[in-house]
C-alpha cells in the first residue's frame, strides 16, 4: 500500500473547524507542517492563536479523526504551537475576508457605511448618541438608516418622534419608517417600537432576539442609504455576535462615560468587536461636563475617560458630549437636540463632520469604472 499523499492530509485536516472562528483550520493558516512516513505515520502541526488555547484539545482530536480516516493512515501525531502578532494578524484578515465572502445577503447596499453604535453598559446614552448623531448626518443632507437593534430596550422610535407600524411592499420586503430632516437629509427607521407597544416587555431569548435582527436586516427594503446606524443592545451578547456573522463590514463606535468604571466596561465591547473581526472605528465620550448659566464647568463624572479609552485601544476619540438637559428632554418629547443650536447640538455637529471625513466617509461611486461599466451594460441591448 502506498503511503498517503500530503495533499489527502491537507484536505482532510479542512474538515476540522476552529469552533468560534466558524472557519477550517486550513483556510485559517493554522498548519504549520504536515509529515508523512512510509509506514502510514501522520504528523500535524498546529499553531493556536495563544498558548493556552481552551479549544486545544478540540482541535487536536477532531483532527486526529479527521486524518485517521484516511485508509492509508497508521497513525497521527498532533503538535501545536502558538502564533506571533504576525501570524495571529495574518488569521484575523484572513477570517475577516472569509466572513465576507460568506456573509448572508442583506438588504443594505453594498456602499453603505456601517456604525454600530455600542457600550459596554447602560445608562451611558448610547441610544441618544445614536439618534443625534444620526440627525447630525442627515442634516449635511445624507440619506441615513437607523436600525434599533436594543430589541429588549427599544426607544429610537420615542426620541425621535415618530409613530406608526411598519408594512410591508408589494415584494413583502418591510418599508421603514421614514423621518425628513431639514437640510435635505431624511432617517429611515426600523425599530420593534414599530411592532409592540412602548410599555410591552419583549421576553426572548438570545436565538429571537438574533432572529429579529436577521429579519431587520434581510427583509427591509432599506433602499438607497450613506450610513446605516445600529442602535446595539448594552453589553457584549448574542446580538452583537450575531451582527459580526451577518455585517461583517460593520465598524463600531464605542460610547463610554468619563468615569475610570465604565471606560473599562467599554473596552469589553471594543474587545468583543475586534474578536468578532469587526473594525472599531473611534470612541465617543457622553456625559462629559455640565456648563451652568454664568460659564463655569463642572466634570460630575469625571474627565479624560473618552480620550483615556480611545489611548488605550489604539482609536481616535470623534467627540465628547457635554450633560445638558435638552438632549434627555429632546428625547422624551421627540425632538432631538441636534435639531437645535446649542452646545450639545454643535457637539453632534462636529461628531458628523468626523465620520463623514475622516472617521467613516462615504466613498463617491459616481465615477468608478466599474459603476460606469455596470451603467453601459444595463443600457446596451444584447
Amino acid at each position: 500500500m502506498s503511503p498517503v499523499s500530503e495533499d489527502a492530509v491537507h484536505n482532510a485536516l479542512r474538515g476540522v473547524v476552529d469552533p468560534e472562528l466558524g472557519l477550517d483550520i486550513v483556510d485559517l493558516g493554522m498548519v504549520r507542517g504536515i509529515t508523512v512516513s512510509p509506514d502510514g505515520a501522520v504528523g500535524v502541526e498546529i499553531a493556536l492563536t495563544i498558548a493556552g488555547c481552551p479549544l486545544r484539545n478540540q482541535i487536536e482530536s477532531d483532527a486526529v479523526a479527521m486524518v485517521s480516516a484516511l485508509p492509508e493512515v497508521t497513525s497521527v501525531t498532533v503538535t501545536t504551537g502558538s502564533m506571533d502578532a504576525a501570524e495571529r494578524s495574518a488569521l484575523m484578515a484572513r477570517a475577516r475576508r472569509k466572513a465576507h465572502e460568506s456573509a448572508e445577503p442583506t438588504e443594505v447596499p453594498d456602499n453603505t457605511r456601517i456604525l454600530a453604535i455600542a457600550s459596554g453598559k447602560g445608562g451611558v446614552g448610547k441610544s441618544s448618541v445614536t439618534v443625534n448623531t444620526a440627525v447630525a448626518l442627515a442634516r449635511r443632507g445624507l440619506t441615513v438608516g437607523l436600525l434599533d437593534a436594543d430589541i429588549w430596550g427599544f426607544s429610537v422610535p420615542r426620541m425621535l418622534g415618530i409613530a406608526g407600524a411598519l408594512k410591508a411592499g408589494d415584494d413583502r420586503k418591510i418599508i421603514p419608517l421614514t423621518k425628513e430632516i431639514d437640510g435635505g437629509g431624511s432617517i429611515k427607521v426600523v425599530s420593534m417600537g414599530f411592532l409592540a407597544k412602548e410599555d410591552t416587555a419583549i421576553m426572548w431569548r438570545g436565538l429571537m432576539l438574533n432572529k429579529a435582527v436577521q429579519q431587520f436586516l434581510q427583509d427591509v427594503a432599506w433602499g438607497t442609504m450613506d450610513y446605516l446606524l445600529i442602535d446595539m443592545p448594552p453589553g457584549t451578547g448574542d446580538v452583537q455576535m450575531g451582527l459580526a456573522r451577518l455585517l461583517p463590514r460593520a465598524e463600531v463606535l464605542i460610547v463610554t462615560t468619563p468615569p475610570l468604571a465604565a471606560q473599562k466596561v467599554a473596552s469589553r465591547a471594543a474587545s468583543m468587536a475586534r474578536k468578532g473581526y469587526l473594525r472599531v472605528a473611534g470612541v465617543v465620550e457622553n456625559m462629559s461636563a455640565f456648563t451652568c448659566a454664568h460659564g463655569d464647568s463642572y466634570p460630575l463624572f469625571g474627565s479624560g475617560g473618552g480620550d483615556r479609552l480611545a489611548r488605550d485601544i489604539g482609536v481616535p476619540l470623534v467627540g465628547s458630549v457635554p450633560i445638558d438637559p435638552s438632549i434627555a428632554s429632546g428625547g422624551d418629547r421627540g425632538s432631538p437636540v441636534a435639531l437645535e443650536a446649542s452646545p450639545a447640538a454643535l457637539a453632534f455637529e462636529l461628531i458628523a463632520q468626523r465620520i463623514v471625513t475622516d472617521i467613516a466617509p462615504v466613498i463617491e461611486m459616481s465615477g468608478c469604472s466599474a459603476r460606469m461599466i455596470d451603467a453601459i451594460e444595463k443600457h446596451v441591448a444584447p
